[in-house]
């Protein structure tokens, strides 16, 4: 494991084209390392003031023009990256791109590996860890709510608050060191005084408060891969197009119309959804609808919430219950919702209800009734509030590292108040510490930060 200072990224210069692929009316090609002033130079002829835009022609080695566009230069380590940066702003054509990629090549800079600028930054300590990963996230928000909560995380909202904790929990240690070092210090009982323990509790209040906030961001970030299954013509398909608010799917009074997996993208009120209507479930002799049940089967494995429909006028029949019995694994977990779908017809009230001893909602997917109550059911899978957006976003692996900080605590404060082991307070706030620097990136493997950074796009 490193921790601060984070080692150095190595000495070359890279390059890559930061806007997107394609043909576009302009393509920003970023450049970094310390070899970009004698690179741009070559490149247009002279070197531009410092974070001033010049308009310049980008020259070959003929000393014919490639392109023509904005150069704008900034020096280390008032950069992005630390680095020297330098930003090329041309015609977004993929031949002129990569004719002005070969000439950078040329001139000693080589193409950039995914996430590549974003890794120096953060090892230039000009991010954390998980500033940088709100990058990507950002990048690849699928809604309003999350494309904001990206952007407060790169500005350093959930750093912020990780470095807080971390500035508390240096304190107590110091404290507690004081304790061990001075156990017989005249008038002063460090470890039974009760500051230790006042510290720590507050310590964990905070922390409670932060997994919530983060618990949040990691939901509307990552959002629910939902798989809706059930009996033939109960109304998944119907179900499916309400939810989609289109018609996605063939609905018919034909049992087995749906023979394939078929996958929506949507968003409730924020939180990304990845909708998966699948075959009925039932033994069939056709080929096609048998290898349909097959794929429904093998999509199941792969949710985080099963929603079986069933046909809210003939109840809870005995093949449903055979279908509850089979998940009885995602039952015991909370991993499946009963959807009565069609209480326009059976003259039940639409909304939230218990099933079988199972959580349900009762819905019409024909008049849209219940799926308000749906909506919130989900939100509330998601561990969403109904009241407020995140403040920034986390991922599963910031999720971990809080939940190993919250137990060093629960362990200090045991060890405390029954053994009164200053020693091994000191131990637990340190592994505390530790787990909350895993997210900011002062404390890390680089195993860690290869997976990282490889799951960025080029050129950021």
């Amino acid at each position: 494991m490193s921790t601060v200072g984070r080692g150095q990224p190595s000495g070359d210069t890279i390059a890559a084209l930061a806007s997107g692929a394609g043909q576009a009316g302009v393509a920003v090609i970023r450049i970094s390392g310390p070899a970009v002033p004698e690179i741009v130079t070559d490149l247009i002829g002279r070197l531009p003031r410092p974070r001033y835009a010049v308009l310049a022609a980008f020259f070959d080695d003929q000393e014919q023009a490639i392109d023509k566009g904005l150069v704008l230069y900034f020096p280390a380590p008032a950069s992005f990256t630390g680095e020297h940066v330098a930003e090329l702003h041309g015609h977004g054509s993929p031949i002129l791109v990569d004719l002005l990629l070969q000439r950078l090549v040329a001139l000693g800079a080589r193409l950039a590996g995914p996430g590549e600028f974003s890794q120096r930054a953060f090892l230039n300590d000009k991010l954390s860890l998980d500033q940088a990963e709100a990058i990507a996230d950002a990048i690849a928000a699928k809604s309003a709510v999350t494309a904001r909560a990206a952007v407060r995380a790169v500005e350093g909202a959930f750093a912020d608050e990780i470095e807080a904790l971390v500035a508390e929990l240096t304190a107590l240690r110091v404290y507690t060191e004081a304790a061990i070092d001075f156990p017989d210090e005249e008038d002063v009982n460090f470890l039974g005084d009760g500051q230790i323990l006042g510290r720590l509790d507050a310590i964990a209040t905070d922390l409670a408060a932060l997994r919530r906030a983060a618990g949040q961001g990691a939901g509307f970030r990552d959002g629910l891969r939902v798989v809706i299954v059930g009996r033939p013509n109960v109304g998944k398909s119907s179900l499916l197009n309400r939810l989609a608010r289109r018609d996605s799917a063939i609905v018919t009074d034909i049992a087995g119309t749906t023979r394939d997996v078929l996958t929506e993208q949507l968003s409730i009120d924020g939180l990304p959804l990845t909708l998966i209507d699948t075959a009925g479930l039932r033994d069939t002799l056709d080929p096609v609808e048998a290898e349909g049940v097959r794929r429904a089967r093998a999509e199941i494995d792969t949710a985080d919430r099963v929603l079986l429909v069933i046909d809210d006028t003939a109840g809870l029949t005995r093949d449903d219950q055979a279908l509850i019995d089979e998940f009885a694994n995602l039952a015991s977990g909370s991993g499946l919702t009963l959807i009565a779908n069609k209480s326009d017809l059976s003259g039940q009230c639409p909304g939230a209800c218990e099933i079988g001893g199972l959580p349900g909602v009762r819905v019409s997917a024909h008049s849209g009734e219940g799926f308000e109550a749906l909506g919130q059911h989900l939100k509330h899978l998601a561990g969403l509030d109904d009241q407020a957006e995140p403040v920034f976003v986390a991922r599963r692996r910031h999720l971990t590292a809080l939940d190993a900080a919250a137990r060093h605590l629960v362990d200090a404060r045991q060890v405390l108040t029954v053994d009164a082991a200053g020693d091994l307070v000191a131990e637990e706030l340190r592994l505390a510490q530790n787990a909350l620097g895993e997210i900011t990136g002062r404390v890390t493997s680089d195993d860690l930060l290869g997976e990282i950074f490889s799951s960025f796009c080029i050129g950021k």
